[in-house]
């Protein structure tokens, strides 16, 4: 009984001991905040004390911490009006620090009663503080995507649309009444591009698509975020939603098209380029990929028209003398594979090359560097039309290679 008292009585003394200490460090803190000094000390010492579970629920705590930050974010203002020197990040960081902070004290203080009501002493002014320093999330954004910090903008432009749905802010209605919701979502879903995270640019796609100023991106950041899940099958629906809202976009036409080319289904590659061309006859990128689908389809006369109404247009277009040469040496290529008929077709054979060499060659000039496209054929084309000379010149490239 004697060591239970004594247990008792030391508990005593802990707790009183214990509750002078947290009462001398509170005033300690509320001397910082009126001072408007050491408020970064004043802060870190508030967050101990929270940290400890039984604290948690101190509204008086909260409160101090809520001023401590006030009042690093009031002299961060003040510094950066007069122009002084300031760290703009870290102005920003307390514009997030502050929602953090108050959103989760307004938890504590909308607690309900018995009786089941809330009666939320301070959510009125929080949240009149806090609209009122809003667009510094939005802006520090912006601050850092201009940094490349993708990670820390996301961030930013996450608290921004998450926290317009905070019962702190009831009543405001953000997701109607305010106009950056859209802006934010989209620089959101651009951020989680940059970083390459499914995740990041899908989750505020919603409110993304209302901003219509830059739909077009947000259609190709969809498509984006499925080829990144390796979900082919939305990757494509994607491009081909995309391609039919924005024909004359750069992102939906040349990838559909290259998906179709790839799996070799050059039909629907050229019925693609075929609405493409009703949108703007007039696309160099148009006309060329239908070029191409007509080669890859075997329709070799088709291809060569269009490829010399193209060089016509413009004398330096290199893949449309690629286009042309190949077109006349795959006829070349294929009458030589029947081995039986080879004697009759020689002579056909024969022109094919040469009709071929002048666009290969050509093709080379222009693009030196594209050798896997340009020396086989050019190879093949010297040593069936017996050119010596070059075919010694290709046939060392090729051994260098």
């Amino acid at each position: 009984m004697k060591y239970s008292k004594l247990f008792l009585l030391y508990i005593c003394l802990l707790f009183s001991i214990t509750g002078f200490a947290q009462k001398k460090q509170l005033q300690i803190v509320r001397d910082q905040i009126k001072a408007g000094k050491e408020l970064t000390k004043a802060e870190n010492t508030l967050r101990g004390l929270l940290a400890d579970s039984t604290n948690r629920k101190n509204s008086k705590i909260w409160l101090l911490l809520c001023d401590a930050l006030t009042k690093q974010y009031n002299q961060g203002n003040e510094k950066l009006y007069l122009k002084q020197k300031y760290d703009t990040a870290a102005f920003f960081s307390l514009t997030r620090k502050l929602y953090e902070t108050m959103s989760s004290f307004d938890s504590l203080d909308a607690k309900s009663d018995a009786d089941g009501k809330v009666h939320a002493k301070y959510r009125t002014k929080h949240a009149t503080f806090l609209n009122s320093i809003r667009p510094n999330l939005f802006n520090g954004g912006s601050y850092f995507v201009h940094k490349n910090d993708y990670k820390t903008a996301f961030d930013y432009y996450s608290d921004y649309l998450m926290s317009a749905k905070y019962p702190l802010f009831e009543g405001y209605d953000y997701m109607q009444h305010d106009a950056l919701i859209p802006h934010a979502a989209y620089w959101a879903m651009f951020c989680g591009y940059k970083l390459g995270d499914a995740d990041k640019i899908m989750r505020f796609k919603e409110q993304a698509e209302r901003d219509t100023s830059m739909l077009n991106f947000v259609r190709q950041y969809e498509a984006e975020a499925y080829l990144v899940k390796k979900d082919t099958a939305m990757y494509v629906k994607s491009l081909q939603a995309g391609f039919e809202q924005y024909p004359n976009f750069s992102f939906f036409f040349p990838r559909l098209v290259e998906y179709y080319a790839k799996i070799g289904e050059h039909q629907k590659a050229l019925e693609i380029t075929e609405r493409a061309l009703k949108a703007d006859s007039t696309s160099l990128l148009f006309r060329f990929a239908k070029s191409t689908a007509l080669l890859n389809l075997g329709r070799y006369n088709e291809c060569i028209e269009i490829c010399k109404q193209l060089i016509k247009d413009n004398e330096s277009y290199a893949d449309a003398y690629y286009n042309i040469g190949l077109a006349y040496f795959n006829q070349a290529i294929e009458l030589n594979k029947d081995r039986q008929k080879y004697r009759a077709n020689k002579e056909k054979i024969i022109t094919l090359y040469q009709r071929s060499k002048p666009y290969m060659e050509r093709y080379r000039e222009l693009a030196p560097n594209a050798k896997s496209k340009w020396l086989a054929p050019l190879y093949t084309i010297y040593l069936n039309l017996n050119m010596g000379k070059e075919f010694d010149e290709i046939d060392k490239i090729r051994k260098e290679k």
